[in-house]
């Protein structure tokens, strides 16, 4: 999907960090210290699907949980690459990623897998009708007739807005980060998920 760089909005415990772009008001997401909202869901890693739950993936630390409108598209395959090379610094702040959008299973299975994009590291689950970005407050807009992927196929699914949680091993949500480019979310997710571990 086309990103827009229009600055940002992150908050943590319910304050607003700016460092060097504005702020803008997280709209209607979830907001820091709201319990997040438990979910299963099907999920693929490096092509073999399985089932998350949210509520497991806590016990072991802190949890991101990153919305993105579709797979194989502009910035969200950047945002997919990003989390997969800097993996390795979210684990040793002891969390762990897990993508969330309105793609099927089956192409959630090859976005999985292609070392272009999650390349086998990060999981990514199905919310085919849009229900947990719901509960998390989320816009979602219904399949658009005609667009494309970047492999020149159709889109079949609605999309959720770019939005990244950090929800901490309490199961509240510790940041909400939003309205900026795909790597910039990854980046500033990476400073928030630091925070919480300073404050821990």
């Amino acid at each position: 999907m086309r990103q827009k760089r229009i600055g940002f909005r992150f908050t943590i415990a319910g304050a607003v960090v700016a460092a060097t772009t504005w702020a803008l008001p997280t709209l209607a997401a979830l907001q820091p210290g709201a319990t997040a909202p438990d979910f299963t869901a099907p999920t693929s890693l490096a092509g073999k699907p399985f089932s998350f739950s949210l509520k497991s993936a806590l016990m072991n630390g802190s949890v991101v949980v990153y919305f993105y409108p579709s797979a194989f598209t502009g910035g969200c395959n950047v945002q997919a690459h990003a989390f997969a090379v800097n993996k390795e610094k979210f684990s040793a702040v002891g969390a762990s990623i897990i993508g969330v959008s309105l793609d099927s299973i089956e192409r959630l299975n090859e976005f999985s897998a292609d070392p272009a994009y999650c390349g086998g590291k990060i999981p990514v689950a199905s919310d085919s009708d849009g229900r947990i970005a719901k509960s998390y407050d989320l816009k979602v807009t219904g399949m658009q007739r005609g667009l494309k992927d970047s492999r020149g196929a159709e889109i079949d699914h609605g999309f959720a807005e770019r939005t990244t949680f950090i929800v901490g091993k309490d199961g509240r949500i510790f940041a909400a980060v939003g309205g900026m480019g795909s790597e910039e979310n990854v980046d500033q997710t990476l400073l928030a998920v630091k925070r919480l571990t300073w404050r821990n």
